[in-house]
């Protein structure tokens, strides 16, 4: 896949921070020595992590160079690093983290039945794990990419699309991934109602996040089929409302979850 590209993914940026607002507020940790962003994008969760503990040593990860320099330029009292979220680990126990953040980034990431009991057992004691990922799979603007992809001419080039996200597991099931080994689980789900100006807000919504894997895999001529194919069946799907905007249901999970002392 094509490294990631911040100024598409910025043009929806408030809309982006506000599940990761909520996600904080819901973080019960009055002070951190360390925090570490997982999958800091081009800054924007980093930002509210370093004012919410201006005291601590904060760290953003990403496997993105591009995001990487925007959130540089953005936070340069922050501390930015390349890396692989499937293998990240502190560089030792006494850099071990009081809060790791993961705000719409999971969802890229496999093995969630190893990849989070991973990542809550990096904590420190009292240490605090703070998940947020789309829950949007099954959302119009998903099932229209997959369906797409499926058809000639692009199913060659896309492949199987089934396998460009990786399939989230139920609230529950995270819940109990969990709960045998933390003091405190608070898991939630909210559905964000978005009004978006046009069918093509919405395609340039998802071409920052959910669409990129499905149109990196072609050619400039299939793209650009591809996507007015897929603007078509949007702006069917998502019809104007009264005042002729389109209004984009998002849902998100989360999930907060503590270590004993």
């Amino acid at each position: 896949m094509l490294d990631w590209n911040p100024a598409l993914y910025r043009r929806y940026e408030d809309e982006r921070t506000r599940p990761a607002q909520e996600l904080l507020a819901r973080i019960p940790l009055t002070e951190a020595a360390r925090v570490v962003d997982l999958g800091c994008g081009p800054g924007n969760s980093t930002e509210l992590l370093v004012k919410r503990f201006p005291k601590a040593q904060a760290l953003g990860t990403d496997n993105s160079e591009a995001m990487l320099l925007s959130a540089r330029e953005r936070l340069p009292q922050a501390r930015f690093e390349l890396s692989d979220i499937a293998t990240w680990a502190p560089p030792s126990t006494d850099e071990a983290p009081n809060l790791i953040y993961a705000n719409a980034s999971l969802q890229w990431v496999p093995d969630h039945e190893k990849l989070i009991p991973c990542l809550f057992d990096a904590l420190v004691p009292g240490g605090v794990l703070a998940v947020q990922m789309p829950d949007n799979r099954q959302e119009p603007t998903h099932r229209l990419m997959r369906a797409l992809a499926a058809q000639a001419p692009w199913a060659e080039s896309i492949g199987d699309a089934d396998r460009l996200r990786t399939r989230l597991l139920g609230l529950d099931a995270y819940y109990d991934l969990l709960a045998p080994h933390a003091a405190h689980v608070d898991v939630w789900h909210t559905i964000y109602q978005h009004p978006m100006a046009s069918a093509a807000a919405i395609v340039e919504w998802v071409r920052g996040t959910g669409l990129k894997p499905f149109v990196d895999r072609l050619s400039p001529a299939l793209q650009a089929s591809y996507l007015a194919e897929y603007e078509r069946r949007v702006d069917e799907a998502y019809p104007a409302r009264a005042d002729g905007k389109r209004l984009l249901a998002f849902p998100r999970m989360f999930m907060v979850a503590q270590r004993p002392l």
